[in-house]
């Protein structure tokens, strides 16, 4: 394991992963306020551009270098239409019909997905000790969500679009880890935005018509978190995680996002816990602990910029 890795793998790094999928499940609450307004593509567009503008704006005031080769732009760019672009919009637009519980499920089989394909194409090593950790941590979220996915409908054709966004993300996760050089974070990050609303702006256009929203508190509110918390901060960590450790072992910590979902529910709506909740959260933390204990494999190092 190289020095890099281990920056990852210990308690640092276990923290910022941490904190990295408490700020992601806390986006849920104004990505459903935002979605209900009709236009949740037109609202991407918009996130993605104001935050690539702010972006550039520290990258150019900073003095970061901007990627060097054409190759390094295109799989940035790639990136973003990935893990932003598809993912985000094909999420948004299913959470207009489909309930809480199921998209939570369906989201939480990225490292499932991720794990399956990361021997061959990450030469990260797939151990019986990370299967295991793998699936409890999938059961765990089976049963915090069980009794919630029932309780709405879950159209065929909304699952399908939601389990399409999660193998999007998987993707922009192989595409990051394979950048041949190490490009500059905060470029990086400015990049994937701005290319994520270049994509999104016909889109929204041809799906959505004219932009229609009504400017509110609510919307203002939900757009300045979803921009300075996560296009901004978060996007900025995950990358951090995933240059400084293996893509698996990272991912893992997604099993924590419905976990968290539910926690923030309960305190900012006033949904309900019940008591098989405690039981999956031991579930996937039990999990996630067979995950990050698993051997290491020795990827190629990457030169810190």
């Amino acid at each position: 394991m190289t020095s890099r890795e281990l920056a990852a793998h210990g308690r640092t790094g276990t923290a910022l992963a941490l904190l990295y999928v408490f700020l992601w499940a806390s986006a849920f609450v104004p990505s459903r306020v935002v979605s209900r307004m009709g236009q949740p593509l037109w609202v991407l567009t918009i996130r993605f551009a104001i935050a690539s503008v702010l972006m550039a704006v520290v990258v150019v005031a900073l003095r970061r270098p901007w990627p060097r080769t054409p190759a390094a732009w295109i799989q940035i760019a790639g990136y973003g239409l990935l893990a932003n672009a598809t993912y985000l919009g094909c999420t948004y637009e299913a959470l207009r019909h489909l309930s809480s519980g199921m998209g939570a499920i369906i989201a939480s089989t990225n490292p499932l997905l991720l794990a399956l394909v990361a021997p061959a194409l990450l030469d990260e090593p797939l151990t019986l000790r990370k299967v295991a950790g793998l699936l409890l941590g999938f059961g765990g979220v089976l049963i915090a969500m069980s009794a919630r996915a029932g309780t709405q409908a879950a159209r065929p054709g909304d699952v399908l679009l939601a389990f399409v966004g999660v193998v999007a993300l998987v993707g922009s996760t192989l595409v990051f880890k394979r950048l041949r050089t190490p490009e500059d974070l905060l470029a990086a990050n400015t990049l994937q935005l701005g290319a994520a609303s270049i994509a999104l702006l016909p889109l929204a256009g041809l799906l959505e018509g004219p932009l229609r929203l009504v400017p509110s508190a609510e919307l203002t509110v939900s757009l300045a978190y979803l921009i300075g918390v996560m296009s901004l901060g978060a996007s900025f960590l995950w990358f951090w995680l995933l240059r400084h450790g293996e893509a698996s072992r990272v991912s893992a910590f997604y099993f924590l996002t419905p976990i968290f979902g539910l926690a923030l529910g309960a305190l900012l709506l006033g949904e309900s816990v019940r008591p098989l909740d405690g039981l999956g959260l031991a579930a996937v933390a039990t999990g996630i602990v067979l995950v990050q204990s698993a051997r290491a494999g020795t990827p190629a190092p990457v030169e810190e910029t």
